[in-house]
């Protein structure tokens, strides 16, 4: 399975915060910007354990607006309802709007650009898969024009996108691509549970998420 490793999709749990704790470690990151996160999981979801979910929690936790969806029927996935959800949550949105999307949200997002729905200022695409039999509602993937920071983000190995992304999204898309070299699929099987590099780029503090040095780098 893509994302058989995540288990049954029970809710991906990552906590809200009271007003309360925000207010008392919201300067964390530095100077504020007015800005909100869209995370969005991929097939079976995002567990505990993966670092979609703990990248909500830390964002959370230092005052930013995150939404952290659970996509409908996570197991046996439809466009339509998962496309309903996205654009529900896009709305909600304000200030600069960051989408971070892993495995199966990645083809998501492209159905929703390719559709005419509102683009984001930033985008990861992270380990975007190939076809599959059970997931024949999302493909084949659109390649829309892609605006804004947009970029894919891929292991050199994921076995879930023989081939590999780069060729089969990153140049077909005109988008940067970000290698991983033997990250597989990028979750917690190989090791994304916390992924301090991806918390850094999200709030600007690194230019990218694969490349050498951040920039004002967390302190973790």
């Amino acid at each position: 399975m893509l994302e058989g490793e995540l288990r049954p999709h029970p809710g991906h749990g990552a906590p809200e915060r009271t007003d309360v704790e925000i207010a008392s470690r919201h300067t964390r990151y530095g100077s504020r910007v007015d800005r909100s996160f869209l995370i969005l999981h991929g097939w079976q979801g995002s567990g505990p354990g993966h670092w979609q979910t703990w990248l909500a929690a830390r964002l959370r936790g230092n005052g930013e607006h995150v939404a952290y969806p659970d996509l409908p029927d996570a197991d046996a996935p439809l466009l339509s309802q998962w496309l309903d959800v996205l654009h529900g949550e896009l709305d909600s949105l304000s200030g600069e709007r960051t989408v971070l999307c892993h495995s199966l949200s990645c083809v998501l997002w492209l159905h929703h650009v390719e559709r005419g729905g509102d683009q984001a200022e930033r985008v990861l695409l992270v380990a975007p898969p190939c076809e599959r039999e059970e997931l024949a509602s999302f493909f084949p993937a659109p390649m829309p024009h892609l605006e804004g920071d947009a970029r894919v983000v891929c292991s050199d190995d994921d076995p879930y996108c023989p081939g590999g992304a780069v060729s089969r999204y990153a140049e077909p898309l005109g988008v940067p691509a970000e290698v991983l070299p033997g990250a597989g699929h990028v979750n917690p099987d190989a090791g994304f549970g916390a992924w301090p590099e991806v918390e850094a780029w999200c709030v600007g503090q690194r230019a990218s998420v694969a490349g050498s040095g951040a920039k004002n780098g967390i302190e973790m």
